[in-house]
């Protein structure tokens, strides 16, 4: 490809910067070949000129798209170029806050000078077992590829540490060993990781110091082997040191510190162990002070000096040899202060003063001469051939030699520390491989370097050569197996500088001969090299300016050395007087330091010392020549670099680079001069230098497609990916060689990703211009037809309103006429109505008043004689009137008087608050009261109106009457004219009356108006009686509004704080089951441990020699309630189980502690009651020996009172007997009287449960009656069998005879006995089988009788059944007895020639008879208990009997009679238990347990099936009230399902298989336990069968705990199985195909990695999950543990995921957060699908959805950060922070997140109190419980299938 292709209008170039070293310009128009002069724009938009070499015609180098920066590794970039590795550090390093990068195989770490949150536990183990690749660059990554290499290629590794001082070198090693400490652990019990990591403080105290480029600058060189076993455990470790700076003990440089260990022993001078050392502050001691900064900002001397001392300890160290250290060290202190002055009269003689303090506290303190000690700092001896001279020193050689003492003493000790740290750290067994992490300077280069620069530097020189090999070798590698035809790569290689400093000849070469001239000297040695090198190498150089110097071009930069000092340093002289004085110390440590038997060599296993001091004398011995002390420190620089080099190249090496930012240790702020110079030096800018050479941009075919498809067109796209990038590519790049086709990869040059790139951009670009212009083309078009369709509708509108104008126009002229017709026809109308209505009017009017004229004379007449009629009336009742009028005014003024007065009295009372209050009080009673008297007053208003409607009415009535007179009057006128003087008596009266009616109408106008006033004055009082109530009531209702208000407050805040509480209760709860889970899971685990070590010692013992004890020999008077019971393990194990019980008594078995102690009091018990036992027997057994006739005696009367013992337990029994048959026959009788015959009819409830329960005590006295009987016979015999006990005399006194016999001890009559014993012999053997054969004749007739027995007894129960059940008993009494009688004749038959079987027959009779006695008190319980029971079962047919009534009809009382009836013997039912022999728990717990397969189980019977089993077993132990047995029962369960979990612990089948029926058990125990709080949920039936004897709450502790630990491991195994999942499927795979274009990462795959072992999808994380909720929904677990499992399984996930996005850059997209919010959709889909939305699995997921969303929203503006601060409520400010930070785009379209919207975030959530915690911890269980759940399944209904090969159970 052409430059003129590339260097184009707007591209971007570098171009040299004297301040930033490279900076960015674009160009302004096209490059053609022949220009001299580029036009460029820089960033500040100041244009210039870049003018071309015209003899090179080199171009500035070309800058990455934007696209490429900031990626994870170096090589990655199109253009690899110092400026594009500088640019990619630089926005990684400030912009991303990355300080991590790979740079091919180099990992360059740059110090952040700041604490960061990425060396957690939870970091490593995120990266542990991940691949190098995958994750971003870490020093974990390299420790972990390193140690991934050694155990799969099985070789050793080593990581190189590198970079100048205050790089963090130190640190990067230090986290690397953490590393190895926590991902391998410990072989052994020692805490081998532990010790290693300890052993950085104490060589960081002894061998850093502070410098004025680093705070803990280290100044020697180390490498430590960290050793590992087969199984990749660390075993130990080994530490080698280089070149220890020992000139900084007696000199430091401004600004710069002396080693630490001297600061933090004078900063704990004040500690009282310290005193004898007499210490001062650090600024009084000439060593510790020539730098003037004895104090490092932020560290605390003292506190590391006790970290310093505890690590000691921790690695062997003890006290005495501590304080030995500490006393060496002080020594060195006060030696810098010991004073040396010079003779005033002899300049080559000097003194120290007498008394010296500080030399006497030097001597005190080693223990040495003060005397010689100060002789010999100031003189020396010289040996010549025949004599010794002892000559004085002048002052500045004594304080030389006084400082290499110093230093001497210093290095001595250093070395002798750094060999009991490696004795420490030493391997307690055999070393298989190691990986070795050497922590060494780097390239060193000041303004005046001396001999430590120089070999610094030669150190580099060789690393770099290796490095450059290495670099050289892999890159060879990669062609090779890819089959690329490669060309060999020209790379730099420094072995001629190398040659210059060590060949023969070479500086170190003429610098050791030099040092050996008597008289050699820098300036000698100088012209030495002038001559030798100067003109002959290119690489050396002299100073123009200078005779004592040199200059050698190393690799990263030319160096000038000062020759002064070189062979002073190179010597490293002491003198042997010094040294003699120092090894006579009282001090041992000081003495071992210095003994010549045993030279304290540098940790290097038997190799040469590094910076080993020579003891120069003036004449060496002849003798014992010392090879040690020949050698120069320069020779064993070169040895022992020899031997590291040697090491390394037989390892597999990792690099890592450290880069210092900065030299004034600011946090985070990046230098370019001094980044680009180190990248120089450490070899980086090599790498980048080999990969360009070549093909640095790799990428396989597949990803090549997916990245590039939008340059191929469809007829291009083949199904071979192969042929089709081939063929894309030989269209797209015109020169093949810029490209080469390898087996999986497509290899490019330099520039041609970026090529392809712009090409990409290019496509992406005219595509999104045509999609804009199409989008914009349809916008306008949609526009336009919006205003099209706008105008038509405005037109239709305006049409429409201007007719609808129109039409109302011409409604309204229509209206108009038409209003006019109908208003001129009204108003003719209204004027013809006027005049038609006044005629009328004028008619009516004239008619009417001739009408009352006329009516008005007439009625003149009738009133005139109505008058006449009435007046006389009036007259009287006027009389009346006036009397009653009087009267009851009368009464009126006095009550008018006394209701003033009550008035005035209440008027008074009311001013008074008590009568306000009591007023108040009955105000409601007065307002009744008042209501009351104004009802009254109604009423009495109501009647005088009626008295005066009736006046009225009579008035009526006698105006009638009158007008009726009147009348008369007028037919009889002439009557009437005759009595004219009668009408004027009754005009009077009328005048009366109608003065009367007056006065009467005045008083009732009186009483109305007194009515209405006191109406008014009633209503008033009233008005303001309902006024105050009012008030009263508003404040009453204001009151009760405030108290509700207040109780509402009150209720809300109680609620509000009791929620509150609740929650934090809630979260107590969480936190401490999660504690006691969490405990128990560390229970289990060191359970198994135990149980692993029992097995390892097992395995021990069994290789061992000697005597093993076996079942044989084995105790067989073990207790069974031994807490380590065998029945736990199969028979096979018996041996191996019995030994480990005798190897570790003190341990049995840790599975059933809950009952460890009472089972051990238990056993206590009962070998205490076995030894009485024991001792009780004894002592029988002796009395029983001492005197058998008392003992007879003694039998006798004991007999005698066993029978009547045993006749009054008959007595007894019979009446009880008696009684409880006579209790029922008063039941039958109860039943048969009762007046209800249907309540005990055949068929009713009642009759059942009686039958059932009759049955149920007939038996029992059926039994009762024939024991009784059994007894009785028994007891005639024996006092029939009384006279035939003189006959057992006789063989008693055949035994005393014998033993005195054998007591007179004849020995003569031995031999005559031998020969009667062989015919004694003969004859018993004739007399058995004589007896033998009597037997068996006796035997054919007992079988012969036992056949006629049987007969006879078949008859008579044929007989019986015929009989009635009272007939029934007594004659089965009858014939027991007879049968018993018979029976004993028989015996005494039998036995009458042998007493000695009668006797035992008697014996066995009187055990019988016990055991019956016995079962007698037994029965006597019973009988009390079914007395009891007939007596509640009587109160329930009583119920029963009257609700049996009620609800018969009399119909059927009458249609059925009532016939007595037969109770037949009924058979038991089910009751829910298995019966199993105790031999047979072994084979229960083999077949239910251990060889049980859950397949088989879950798919064909019921779930849970043998947690019903084992409970039923259980049951029926319980029934039983064998408390042994549930011990056992229980235990033995316990142990099995442990045990078969242990074998098939990754099985989830399993494990969830035996969850499930752990947690069944768990319910059926709480469900059967009697509790009320379980019963409540059972059946009736159920309660039936709940536990009678025992309380197993401890047991479902135990039980629920192992449940526990089953849900803690189930956990595991699916993280097991989800683990490998989860990344590629969540984040790697593209659910929606092309929505994530890879970006052009160009990673390399190391060689060393780990090909993937498939390709996991979202679809197999689905599946997974259905595979494991459809097994668990077989084996039928708690939906609500189901839940809990889904949870902790979404959780998994989700953590899982975040973690890896937080950890890898190339995850944080915008579009790969929309696959992540895809696939987290699809999981919340199958939530719903299952659900399971309810089971909080959801919520887990939510910092993996709001990381998602912060990678799809807006990051620019402050709305954009708020937004993000409200949304991302479950990110912690860590992971929202370190999201932005890592976020890349994809595309050139996306665009970065500034580092001030970052800042924005940071600053809005710096109030947000959450964990500084980066990741999420992936290992967090959340606490489970098991909510009750009980079962409605009912246990007499579960059938035990056949193929489950149990049928040794039984039903019971």
């Amino acid at each position: 490809m052409a430059a003129s292709e590339l260097f184009t209008k707007f591209a971007r170039v570098w171009i040299p910067d004297s301040v930033d070293v490279w900076k960015s310009a674009e160009l302004l128009k096209d490059y053609k070949p022949g220009d001299t002069v580029l036009h460029l724009k820089s960033e500040d938009d100041q244009e210039t000129q870049y003018r071309i070499d015209p003899k090179t015609q080199e171009l500035p180098p070309l800058r990455n798209p934007d696209i490429l920066v900031g990626e994870n590794d170096l090589t990655a970039l199109s253009y690899l170029h110092e400026p594009a590795v500088l640019h990619n550090l630089k926005v990684r390093f400030m912009d991303s806050k990355l300080i991590y990068t790979y740079c091919g195989i180099v990992l360059v770490a740059i110090n952040p000078y700041e604490q960061l949150p990425i060396y957690g536990e939870d970091i490593i183990n995120a990266y542990s077992g991940q691949n190098m690749g995958d994750m971003d660059p870490h020093i974990f990554a390299v420790a972990e590829e390193a140690y991934k290499q050694m155990a799969r290629d099985e070789r050793n590794q080593s990581i190189i540490v590198s970079g100048e001082s205050g790089a963090g070198k130190t640190v990067s090693a230090k986290y690397a060993m953490r590393y190895f400490a926590t991902v391998s652990g410990s072989a052994s019990e020692a805490n081998v990781e532990e010790k290693v990591l300890a052993s950085n403080p104490i060589m960081e105290s002894i061998g850093n110091a502070k410098t004025t480029r680093n705070d803990n600058s280290s100044r020697f060189g180390k490498y430590i082997e960290i050793g590992f076993d087969k199984k990749y455990r660390i075993t130990g470790a080994n530490m080698r040191t280089y070149l220890l700076e020992k000139s900084r003990v007696v000199f430091q440089a401004e600004d710069e510190r002396n080693y630490h260990i001297l600061y933090q022993l004078c900063a704990s001078k004040h500690l009282p162990e310290f005193k004898e050392l007499r210490l001062s502050h650090a600024q009084n001691f000439n060593y510790t002070n020539l730098g003037g900064s004895p104090v490092i900002e932020g560290i605390d001397d003292a506190k590391e000096m006790m970290n310093t001392r505890q690590a000691c300890t921790l690695l062997g160290i003890n006290e005495s040899y501590q304080m030995g250290i500490f006393h060496i060290l002080a020594a060195i202190l006060h030696l810098g202060n010991v004073t040396i002055k010079a003779n005033d009269r002899d300049a080559e003689n000097c003194f120290i003063p007498p008394n010296m303090e500080h030399l006497i506290i030097f001597c005190d303190l080693l223990g040495v001469d003060y005397e010689q000690m100060a002789h010999w700092l100031c003189h020396r001896k010289i040996i010549t051939g025949s004599e010794t001279y002892i000559k004085p020193m002048p002052k500045f050689q004594a304080l030389n030699a006084r400082d290499a003492l110093a230093k001497h003493i210093y290095a001595s000790l250093f070395n002798w520390i750094v060999h009991h740290v490696n004795r420490a750290l030493r391997a307690s067994v055999k070393q298989h491989s190691f990986i070795g992490v050497l922590d060494i300077y780097g390239f060193e280069t000041f303004e005046i370097n001396s001999f430590e620069q120089f070999c610094i530097n030669y150190a580099n020189e060789k690393l770099q050569q290796q490095f450059n090999m290495h670099v050289f070798k892999l890159e060879q590698e990669e062609y090779m197996k890819e089959q690329i035809p490669w060309t060999l790569i020209d790379f730099y290689d420094n072995q001629p500088c190398i040659n210059l400093i060590e060949a023969k000849l070479g500086i170190l070469d003429l610098l050791d001969e030099e040092c050996k001239m008597p008289k050699g000297s820098d300036d000698t040695w100088a012209q030495k090299l002038y001559n030798t090198h100067l003109n002959k190498s290119a690489l050396f150089h002299k100073p123009r300016m200078s005779n004592r110097a040199f200059i050698i071009q190393h690799f990263a930069d030319q160096v000038e050395y000062q020759c002064e000092g070189f062979l002073e340093k190179n010597k490293d002289t002491v003198y042997e007087e010094q040294i003699t004085v120092l090894k006579a110390s009282k001090l041992s440590l000081l003495a071992e330091l210095f003994q010549e038997e045993k030279q304290v060599s540098s940790p290097t296993e038997g190799r040469p010392p590094v910076a080993r001091a020579t003891v120069k004398s003036a004449k060496p011995r002849a003798l014992q020549p010392s090879k040690e002390h020949k050698k120069s420190v320069g020779h064993q620089f070169r040895n022992s670099l020899h031997l590291l080099m040697e090491t390394l190249n037989a390892t597999t090496p990792h690099y890592v680079r450290c880069i210092k930012p900065n030299d004034d240790k600011f946090a985070f702020t990046f230098d370019p001069k001094r980044a680009v110079q180190q990248l120089r030096a450490c070899g980086v800018l090599e790498t980048i230098r080999i990969s360009a050479a070549g093909f640095p941009s790799r990428w396989t075919y597949q990803e090549f497609f997916n990245r590039y498809r939008v340059l191929m067109k469809q007829k291009d796209v083949l199904s071979d990916k192969k042929l089709t990038c081939k063929n894309v590519l030989e269209k797209l790049i015109k020169d093949q060689d810029k490209y080469q086709f390898g087996k999986t990869k497509i290899f490019f040059r330099a520039g041609q990703v970026a090529y392809l790139e712009k090409l990409r951009a290019d496509k992406l670009r005219v595509a999104c211009i045509r999609i804009q212009k199409t989008i914009r083309s349809w916008l306008q078009r949609k526009k336009y037809l919006r205003m099209r369709s706008a105008a038509i509708t405005i037109q239709r509108y305006v049409r429409g309103y201007q007719a609808r104008c129109y039409a109302q126009f011409l409604r309204r002229t229509r209206a108009a006429v038409l209003i006019q017709k109908y208003q001129r026809m009204y108003a003719a109308r209204q004027k013809f109505l006027r005049i038609r209505s006044a005629t009328i009017v004028i008619q009516s009017f004239v008619r009417g008043f001739r009408g009352r004229q006329q009516y008005k004379a007439i009625l003149r007449e009738q009133k005139a004689i109505i008058l006449q009629k009435h007046l006389r009336g009036w007259i009287a009742r006027r009389k009346y009137s006036r009397t009653h009028h009087a009267i009851v005014y009368l009464q009126c003024c006095y009550r008018r008087m006394m209701a003033k007065r009550e008035l005035k009295k209440l008027k008074i009372e009311a001013r008074s608050v008590e009568h306000y209050k009591t007023l108040n009080i009955g105000m409601e009673n007065k307002i009744v009261q008042l209501q009351c008297k104004v009802n009254d007053q109604t009423k009495e208003m109501k009647s005088l109106l009626e008295k005066l409607v009736s006046l009225e009415t009579t008035y009526t009535n006698e105006t009638e009457k009158l007008r009726a007179e009147v009348d008369r009057l007028r037919i009889n006128e002439g009557s009437i004219k005759l009595s004219s003087n009668k009408i004027t008596c009754l005009m009077e009266e009328i005048a009366i009356l109608r003065k009367e009616l007056e006065e009467t109408q005045a008083q009732k106008k009186r009483l109305e108006e007194s009515a209405d006033k006191y109406k008014e004055e009633t209503d008033l009082v009233v008005f303001q009686l309902k006024e105050q109530n009012a008030l009263l009531k508003n404040e009453k209702e204001d009151l009760n509004r405030r108290i509700q208000e207040q109780a509402k407050e009150i209720t809300e805040s109680m609620e509000r704080k009791n929620e509150e509480e609740t929650k934090q209760l809630q979260i107590d709860l969480n936190d401490e089951r999660s504690r006691y889970q969490s405990l128990l899971n560390e229970f289990c685990r060191l359970e198994e441990r135990y149980d692993n070590l029992k097995e390892e010692m097992s395995l021990v013992s069994i290789t061992k020699p000697g005597h093993r004890r076996t079942d044989s020999t084995h105790s067989s008077n073990e207790s069974e309630y031994t807490y380590n019971s065998l029945l736990s393990s199969e028979p096979g194990e018996s041996e191996d189980v019995t030994r480990r019980t005798e190897e570790f008594p003190e341990q049995k078995g840790a599975l059933d502690m809950s009952l460890f102690l009472k089972l051990q009091k238990r056993v206590t018990e009962l070998e205490q009651e076995k030894q009485a036992l024991q001792e009780e027997l004894d002592g029988k057994e002796e009395q029983a020996l001492r005197s058998k006739k008392e003992a007879e005696e003694q039998q006798l009367k004991a007999r005698g009172a066993e029978l009547e013992y045993e006749s009054l337990k008959r007595q007894e029994l019979e009446s009880e007997n008696k009684k409880l048959k006579n209790e029922l026959n008063e039941l039958h009788r109860a039943l048969t009287d009762k007046g209800t015959p249907q309540a005990t009819a055949p068929g009713s409830p009642a009759y059942k449960v009686l039958l059932d329960h009759l049955n149920a005590a007939t038996e029992e006295l059926e039994v009762r009656k024939e024991e009784v009987l059994i007894l009785r016979s028994q007891l005639v015999s024996q006092k029939e069998a009384m006279a035939c006990k003189e006959t057992m005399t006789e063989p008693m006194v055949l035994l005393e005879d014998v033993r005195k016999m054998k007591d007179q001890g004849e020995i003569t009559q031995a031999f005559l006995g031998l020969k009667e014993t062989n015919r004694l012999l003969e004859s018993q053997l004739q007399g058995q089988k004589k007896v033998y054969e009597n037997e068996l004749e006796i035997l054919r007739g007992e079988v012969q009788n036992l056949k006629e027995e049987i007969n006879r007894q078949q008859q008579l129960l044929a007989q019986n059944l015929q009989l009635p059940p009272e007939a029934r008993i007594e004659a089965s009494l009858q014939h027991e007895i007879t049968r018993l009688t018979n029976e004993n004749l028989y015996y005494e038959e039998l036995y009458a020639d042998d007493p000695m079987k009668y006797q035992f027959y008697r014996i066995s009779l009187y055990k019988r008879i016990i055991d019956l006695m016995e079962q007698l008190e037994k029965q006597d319980k019973t009988v009390r208990k079914l007395k009891k029971q007939l007596k509640v079962f009587a109160k329930k047919i009583g119920e029963l009997e009257v609700g049996q009534t009620e609800n018969v009809s009399p119909a059927q009382l009458t249609d059925e009679p009532i016939r007595p009836v037969n109770i037949p013997r009924k058979e038991k039912d089910f009751q829910g238990m298995l019966e199993y022999k105790k031999d047979d728990e072994l084979k229960l717990i083999k077949n239910l347990i251990l060889e049980l397969k859950p397949r088989g189980v879950a798919v064909n019977l019921i779930p849970g099936l043998p947690a019903y089993i084992l409970f039923m077993c259980v049951r029926h132990a319980d029934y039983i009230n064998d408390d042994q047995r549930v011990r056992s029962l229980l235990t033995s369960t316990i142990n099995g399902i442990k045990k078969i979990l242990k074998k098939r612990s990754d099985d989830f089948e399993i494990v969830s298989f035996w969850l499930s029926n752990t947690c069944r058990f768990l319910h059926c125990l709480k469900q059967y336990s009697g509790e009320e709080a379980f019963m409540k949920h059972n059946t009736p039936r159920q309660n039936d069968h709940c536990l009678r004897n025992f309380d197993l709450a401890e047991y479902r502790q135990v039980i629920s705990d192992l449940a526990i630990q089953i849900y803690q491991q189930l956990t595991k195994v699916m993280e097991n199985v989800l683990q490998p999942m989860i990344v590629s499927g969540m984040l790697e795979h593209e659910t929606i195909q092309g929505v994530s274009g890879l970006k052009p990462t160009g990673l390399r795959k190391r060689t060393s990695s780990v090909a993937d072992e498939g390709t996991y999808t979202l679809d197999s994380i689905v599946r997974q999950l259905n595979n494991f909720h459809s097994t668990m929904c077989q084996h039928g677990m708690d939906p609500e543990l189901i839940k809990q499992i889904v949870k902790q399984m979404f959780y998994i996930i989700g953590s899982v995921t975040l973690n890896n996005l937080l950890l890898r850059k190339d995850m944080c997209s915008w579009s790969k957060g929309m696959q992540i919010r895809y696939n987290v959709s699809q999981l919340e889909e199958w939530l719903r699908d299952k659900n399971l939305q309810t089971s909080g699995a959801k919520e887990t997921l939510e910092p993996l959805i709001q990381a998602a969303q912060l990678l799809q929203v807006k990051k620019k503006t402050d709305e954009d950060a708020e937004a993000i601060c409200s949304m991302c409520s479950a990110l912690t400010t860590a992971q929202i922070v370190k999201v932005l930070n890592l976020y890349t785009p994809v595309n050139e379209f996306e665009e970065r997140v500034t580092a001030s919207f970052i800042r924005t975030i940071q600053v809005r959530l710096q109030n947000r109190k959450d964990s500084p915690q980066l990741l999420m911890d992936a290992k967090h269980i959340f606490p489970v419980t098991f909510p009750f759940n009980p079962s409605s399944l009912a246990l007499e209904s579960i059938q035990i299938p056949s193929s489950m090969n149990l049928g040794f159970l039984l039903r019971v």
